[in-house]
């Protein structure tokens, strides 16, 4: 769900997640036909017949699939998509990290304008709403949408009835997340490359969760923006972001809502956090401007200044860079700790 920040343009980094269930068989994963033995000598009149050998078996086509995505709708891909629409930043970042870049012919915007492959194609979706006559004249055989009204229901409910295959993505964990990214392989083709890549994620993630383990775990407010009225934006209950402060060795505070984003002052000044985490550094917001606010003062970290910027796009965004958002966060909450040094998961 697109969260407010301190500039219009600010982008919560769409959840990017993308539940796709692996129907069909591949080359690998065909069953083998036993090769038949050679044929023995016997004590016979009548010479032994020669088993022909037998062919390996044809591997199974991938599609037609038919996938489950996170709102538990059924969607299948007839044939292999080579007009695909992202409408998540992240699943535009996963498609070029999969190889499958040049097959993606429009994108939602995205300010972060990552990965810098994807900056000249035309853009079809903007907080304003989505450019479904535009989808389909790009002739799209694919649609990423964002689950919890990251797309707008409307848009998604329109391009299936015009018979364009749309799967919609929201997943709540860090799991889900790296579930995802294995699954939307299989809806694009590239089932090994999704695999191999979450393993990699999967062993960078376990290394920087190992490396803060057993160190004291702080109260961390992770900060996602602010509005014009003055709403502060935090993280909600049941997130990715709640689960990656936690691998990062924080004791994240939430909203208390699995839907709302807004963090009352009341409720920060009950949790009196430890550190503060600015995901909108990079749009404006200082820590001087989060110490003036009222009511902050109090605040533990406010009066340890203990509020610091930090890098939002990458922990927020549940792509092939989740990882380097995980140890963003640790670096964050544990500047002293031996932390590995993971290579970018540059696309």
């Amino acid at each position: 769900m697109p969260i407010p920040r301190s500039t219009p343009r600010a982008v919560f980094g769409a959840l990017l997640a993308i539940l796709f269930l692996v129907g069909a068989c591949t080359a690998s994963g065909a069953s083998q036909a036993p090769i038949a033995a050679s044929p023995v000598a016997v004590a016979s009149a009548t010479p032994a017949p020669t088993v022909a050998p037998t062919a390996s078996p044809t591997p199974a086509p991938a599609f037609p699939v038919t996938l489950t995505d996170d709102e538990g709708t059924a969607v299948t891909i007839p044939a292999e998509p080579k007009k695909i629409v992202t409408l998540t930043p992240a699943a535009t970042e996963l498609l070029f990290k999969l190889g499958a870049g040049d097959r993606v012919v429009a994108k939602v915007e995205d300010v972060a304008d990552f990965p810098p492959e994807a900056h000249d194609l035309p853009v079809v979706a903007t907080f304003q709403g989505v450019d479904t006559e535009k989808i389909v004249g790009l002739g799209a055989d694919l649609v990423i949408a964002g689950g919890n009204f990251g797309t707008p229901p409307d848009a998604v409910a329109k391009l299936r009835s015009l018979g364009i295959p749309v799967v919609v993505v929201y997943a709540p964990t860090v799991d889900g997340a790296l579930k995802d990214i294995e699954l939307i392989g299989s809806a694009v083709g590239t089932a090994d490359a999704a695999k191999d890549l979450t393993a990699s994620m999967r062993a960078g993630m376990d290394q920087v969760s190992a490396a803060v383990a057993g160190l004291p775990a702080p109260r961390v407010f992770y900060e996602t923006g602010t509005d014009p009225s003055g709403t502060v934006y935090g993280i909600a209950d049941a997130s990715v972001y709640q689960e990656l402060i936690k691998l990062a060795g924080g004791d994240p505070i939430t909203t208390g809502s699995a839907q709302d984003w807004a963090q009352s002052t009341e409720n920060l000044v009950a949790a009196d956090p430890q550190i503060i985490l600015l995901g909108d550094g990079a749009y404006g917001m200082t820590a001087d401007a989060v110490a003036a606010r009222p009511g902050w003062k109090s605040l533990t970290a406010v009066k340890d200044g203990a509020i610091t910027p930090v890098d939002d796009i990458v922990v927020t965004r549940p792509g092939p860079r989740l990882v380097d958002g995980l140890l963003v966060l640790a670096k964050a909450l544990h500047p002293d700790a031996v932390l590995p040094s993971l290579a970018p998961a540059a696309p």
